[in-house]
């Protein structure tokens, strides 16, 4: 390559990595309900509409809502009862609470802007507090705009990757950087949404030490085959429940 040639694509590939960073630091902005600083590119309006729009598909993928009229009101009303007793009644988001008909994959959920689910695998194996621990959680997700954030941090992420592919064979360096940090972050999301949950559960006069069962139900669902803490998303349940009785002493002493 001409040295002409690979100075052009220096300085090109700096003014991408520029471009990354400054888009960033725009977008910053304080969550007013958890007081954390994020890196957040939409709005709640668009939040809400990213939900509505994949809900549909992303219920599909779990055999569609479960048929029983009754225990999808009872998901609802548990979901309407957090929010209403809440911080989350202060949100801008539009919430929805659904039963999913999969009956096999323990697992529970939140979509952007509101959109929560819950399967009946892991409905099946909770009592109302629970449920309520884990509705609680996934709000904690909204609230905490988790998915939102972690749009924008892609981007960020997916831009200097692109900056240092342009300005020399960095690119495949600065991918697996973003992706540990995404990876550590989301470990973060889980443990906020923790402690919101613990928060949301208190308020509504649910028992917050129904949410350590919780972890333990997730922990005996996973087996002893589950994958180590630091190849995933979720923290290992013995520390979540760690940060969980923290929370509960934080929230209860108010």
């Amino acid at each position: 390559m001409r040295r002409g040639s690979w100075k052009i694509r220096i300085f090109i590939g700096l003014a991408i990595v520029a471009f990354a960073f400054i888009k960033r630091c725009s977008n910053k902005e304080e969550n007013p309900f958890t007081g954390r600083i994020q890196n957040i590119n939409m709005s709640a309006e668009q939040e809400i509409a990213i939900g509505l729009q994949n809900a549909p598909d992303i219920a599909q993928q779990y055999g569609g809502l479960y048929p029983d009229q009754r225990l999808q009101a009872f998901v609802d009303a548990i979901g309407q009862k957090l929010v209403r007793n809440s911080i989350a009644r202060e949100t801008p988001y539009e919430y929805d609470f659904h039963l999913l008909a999969d009956d096999r994959t323990i697992n529970a959920f939140a979509l952007p802007g509101g959109q929560c689910f819950i399967t009946y695998a892991l409905f099946s194996q909770l009592n109302e507090a629970q449920l309520a621990g884990v509705i609680g959680h996934e709000i904690g997700h909204v609230i905490g705009r988790h998915s939102a954030e972690r749009i924008a941090e892609s981007s960020f992420w997916e831009t200097l990757t692109m900056g240092a592919s342009v300005g020399g064979d960095m690119g495949g360096l600065v991918s697996g950087m973003g992706q540990n940090t995404l990876l550590k972050n989301g470990r973060g999301d889980e443990l906020e949404s923790d402690e919101l949950g613990v928060l949301l559960m208190i308020q509504s006069g649910y028992d917050p030490y129904e949410m350590i069962e919780v972890m333990k139900i997730l922990k005996a669902a996973a087996g002893p085959n589950r994958v180590p803490e630091f190849q995933s998303t979720h923290p290992d349940p013995e520390n979540r429940i760690e940060r969980i009785r923290e929370a509960i002493e934080k929230y209860s002493s108010r």
